[in-house]
């Protein structure tokens, strides 16, 4: 008993931040200073966090995929090479992707050869999201490719089945409910990015960056709207993710 009421107490505590919600800071600024910007800003997060999620999607699983059947020396190698990008401070992040992508750099001037503008640019977010989010699905990928029994794997190959067959009929519905955690977790940390895309892609402002800008510009009455948006968008798909992982261990 003593131990469950310190359990709720630290939930608790741990949960207070969002009653800020209900904070008494006077009439919450929405006119059309604030609206047009914020509503800007859901868009082109949404639609540009989702193509970042296609890309993320498209190129990590394959990872994913090779990182899970590699040795253990091999596959610690990966493992550790997709730690760096969450491992670097986000702003460093994004300054070092606008040095390497930029005009400053090579690829970067190659880039703008073919017309594709890798700072301030839906491409510059995109990319910043790519690589923020990458690690992040990859990693969860493995995990869920991991949890997939290998005995089925080999009697499905017993079967005839080639290994692409093997994988897209036995090891991805299997790992699905896994991959999608992988994937909202992946999704929730791009889409509140701000360190690198700050930097990367002010314009077009995602939403992280267009609270920022209201915080500076009107105050804490016109960050409210936005940010509850924002927490709309960010925390059911992980969460819901989450907790039918978890039910799904439990049945």
């Amino acid at each position: 008993m003593i131990a469950r009421i310190g359990a709720a107490v630290f939930a608790l505590v741990l949960l207070y931040p969002l009653s800020a919600l209900f904070a008494h800071i006077g009439a919450w600024q929405w006119d059309a200073a604030v609206r047009g910007p914020a509503l800007l800003s859901v868009r082109v997060s949404l639609v540009l966090t989702t193509a970042a999620m296609l890309i993320v999607v498209a190129i990590g699983t394959p990872m994913a995929a090779y990182i899970a059947q590699c040795k253990a020396m091999e596959r610690l190698l990966w493992q550790a090479a997709m730690l760096i990008p969450i491992l670097v401070p986000p702003l460093a992040l994004g300054i070092l992707f606008t040095l390497a992508f930029g005009p400053y750099g090579s690829v970067g001037r190659l880039l703008n050869r073919w017309g594709v503008a890798m700072t301030n640019s839906a491409s510059a977010f995109v990319a910043t999201q790519v690589y923020v989010g990458m690690g992040y699905f990859v990693l969860g990928a493995v995990a869920a490719l991991d949890a997939v029994p290998p005995m089925l794997q080999k009697q499905a190959a017993l079967l005839g089945l080639t290994p692409i067959k093997v994988f897209f009929r036995v090891t991805l519905p299997l790992a699905r409910l896994g991959l999608a955690v992988a994937l909202s977790i992946a999704w929730v940390r791009a889409v509140g990015e701000f360190g690198a895309v700050v930097v990367t892609a002010y314009y077009p402002s995602g939403m992280p960056v267009q609270l920022w800008v209201d915080l500076q510009s009107f105050g804490l009455p016109a960050v409210m709207p936005l940010l509850v948006i924002f927490l709309a968008v960010a925390l059911p798909l992980p969460w819901l993710a989450h907790v039918l992982a978890q039910r799904r261990s439990y049945v």
